[in-house]
């Protein structure tokens, strides 16, 4: 039977030295830089569009983090959030200007990254994504308004009129605090193209400077989509003053073919998210367009300022905060990507890798792996953490020390501990909501057995947890096996009412003695509602849709402690991120012009006077 081949450094090494004397070898254009090329700005929008994804809400330090392996990515610019949707947002939106918005360390563009907020077209949000954007040398105001008769007419319930004398508005008043504005007309690949021209003609005379084209529902398909593209370059007045940029959607599953269809007929932008994350089917791929560019540069012949040896770090990265895991045969980060298994292509493979691999897998960061254990010290740890990105981690020398004792104690109960163990410690140990917010797992003592004469199964846990005071608080429960019972144990402590949505487990890494992994999306229960039962949808597709969902993450080498870990994270994201009030209220009266919501987010906030924004809008 035929094995899936994964070829170590050494195999890999001979394949790639090339073919025995005599033979010709076979041409491969892999991860070419072509410096003499065009660039082509990579906007990123993961924080933005990609956390959009259900259960892929992050907290204020996730954000940072991915924000800090975007800049090493090379992202020209980074679309960090949308300020006005909560208090939140704001703050992280401004940190990343602060603490991200200056750093220049291995880009290749020797710039820092640009960072952005989105704002709808109005006075409000501008003027609150100004004042978080502000802070980086870099910014960007991107403000939005919907151009096809069909939002139009039944979302806003405007005129086309209306729409220009907005946009323009919007445009004006950004412009005048900041020099670098993006305008996106919302649905363009539905909109009427003679109307398209006439908004974004007014827009670049307000000031605009790049024009994002969205495919808001991933409708068209390349050659409509790149005509659409040519269209408004050729028949916009002022076209060669601003850059088009893309915004493609993948509910037909081709953002990316649109994208690049785009390129070629003038777009000099692309706005793409890691591991195609974003509302529905997801967004374009980063890592697809920029690998496409590099593999084949006679057919894009572009340059993007993009270290693709990080894009497997950052695609892990993004999949271990949002919860939210990648397809094993995604193409480039997938876990099959550079997987063989035919007996015939193992064969080529072996003999020289060009047969079945059009890219090296070192090209994109994947065969970077190291193991260390039990015997390695401080100092190797310190600097994996560093090869894997996490630089400021390894400086903070109090957590490097705490992830140093818990690196050892999993080293103690393994023989080896892998890259994939090091990142499932970090996203349990550092990506956590801040010390007031959380609670912490401290232990935990379980009994369980079968009812006398049946297979049923009872059990009793009792779960110590630690406040924020340092407070231990003890509970016990029982229920119908251990997890619930350990579930039911937290809940009494934390008294959330709160609906698992979705809980699953898995094994970091291979062997008897792996690293379990458990993943766990909740959702708030409406108010006066039971804490101490632990309620589960029948499917995830059954969750609400007008309520956030929350994700936890928990690794050990008992399944149970990684389940406690998981629930008590979910939590405590929950407690962070659900309480927190806008004070920017967001009026939703028919005749408002705040009333520029995506329909998601209208039917959302409808009839709730005073609330929070609770969408980001769609493109």
């Amino acid at each position: 039977m035929a094995r899936v081949l994964r070829l170590g450094a050494a195999a890999r090494t001979a394949a790639r030295r090339g073919p025995a004397r005599g033979i010709v070898p076979a041409s491969r254009a892999f991860s070419t830089v072509n410096a003499e090329g065009e660039k082509l700005i990579v906007f990123d929008t993961t924080l933005r569009d990609g956390e959009q994804s259900p259960g892929a809400t992050l907290t204020q330090k996730e954000k940072l983090m991915i924000a800090r392996q975007l800049s090493r990515l090379g992202v020209d610019v980074c679309e960090a959030g949308f300020p006005i949707a909560s208090d939140g947002d704001y703050e992280a939106v401004k940190q990343i200007a602060q603490e991200v918005g200056p750093l220049v360390e291995d880009r290749a563009s020797g710039l820092p990254m640009r960072i952005c907020g989105l704002a709808r077209a109005n006075k409000k949000d501008i003027d609150r994504c100004y004042d978080a954007v502000r802070h980086a040398p870099l910014h960007r105001i991107h403000t939005f308004l919907a151009s096809s008769d069909i939002h139009l007419e039944h979302k806003l319930h405007i005129s086309r009129a209306e729409c220009i004398k907005r946009a323009v508005a919007a445009v004006e008043h950004a412009r005048s605090l900041c020099d670098n504005i993006e305008f996106s007309p919302e649905d363009a690949g539905r909109s009427d193209r003679d109307f398209l021209v006439e908004l974004l003609d007014a827009v670049i005379e307000a000031g605009a400077t790049t024009l994002n084209i969205p495919d808001t529902v991933g409708y068209t398909v390349p050659e409509e989509f790149a005509s659409l593209i040519a269209h408004l370059k050729a028949n916009c007045k002022r076209s060669s003053e601003v850059i088009f940029s893309t915004h493609c959607h993948n509910d037909l599953g081709l953002a990316t073919a649109n994208t690049l269809a785009a390129v070629n007929a003038g777009a000099r932008q692309v706005e793409v998210t890691l591991n195609s994350l974003g509302e529905r089917a997801g967004n374009t791929s980063l890592e697809e367009v920029v690998m496409a560019v590099r593999t084949r540069p006679q057919h894009y012949p572009y340059r993007v300022d993009i270290d693709t040896t990080q894009i497997v770090r950052a695609s892990k990265m993004v999949a271990l905060y949002t919860g939210i895991a990648v397809q094993p045969n995604k193409a480039i980060v997938g876990a099959n990507a550079f997987a063989h298994e035919a007996g015939i292509h193992q064969h080529g493979v072996l003999k020289h890798a060009a047969t079945y691999e059009i890219m090296t897998p070192a090209s994109v960061g994947a065969d970077s792996e190291l193991v260390l254990g039990k015997h390695s010290g401080k100092a190797a740890f310190k600097q994996r953490l560093q090869q894997l990105g996490y630089k400021e981690v390894a400086a903070d020398d109090a957590q490097l020390t705490a992830l140093v004792q818990e690196f050892k104690t999993v080293a103690d109960q393994k023989k080896v501990v892998t890259d994939a163990d090091i990142e499932a410690i970090l996203v349990d140990r550092v990506a956590m909501p801040d010390a007031k917010d959380a609670w912490k797992f401290h232990g935990l003592q379980l009994a369980a057995g079968t009812l006398a004469g049946t297979d049923r199964v009872r059990a009793t846990s009792t779960v110590q947890l630690i406040d924020a005071e340092g407070n231990e608080h003890t509970e016990a429960a029982i229920g119908a096996g251990p997890v619930e019972a350990t579930f039911r144990a937290i809940n009494r402590i934390i008294r959330r009412p709160v609906t698992l949505v979705q809980y699953n487990v898995s094994a970091v890494t291979g062997g008897k003695d792996a690293l379990g992994g458990v993943l766990v999306h909740i959702q708030p229960k409406p108010p006066g509602s039971s804490y101490e039962d632990v309620d589960a949808v029948e499917s995830p597709e059954a969750a609400s849709k007008s309520k956030p969902i929350y994700t936890g993450h928990g690794t050990s080498n008992d399944i149970i402690v990684a389940s406690a870990l998981s629930y008590v994270s979910a939590l405590n994201k929950l407690i962070a991120l659900g309480d927190r009030v806008n004070d920017h209220k967001v009026d939703l009266s028919a005749g408002s012009t705040d009333r520029i919501l995506d329909g998601k987010a209208i039917e959302a906030a409808e009839g709730r006077d005073g609330e929070a924004v609770t969408g980001a809008g769609e493109r």
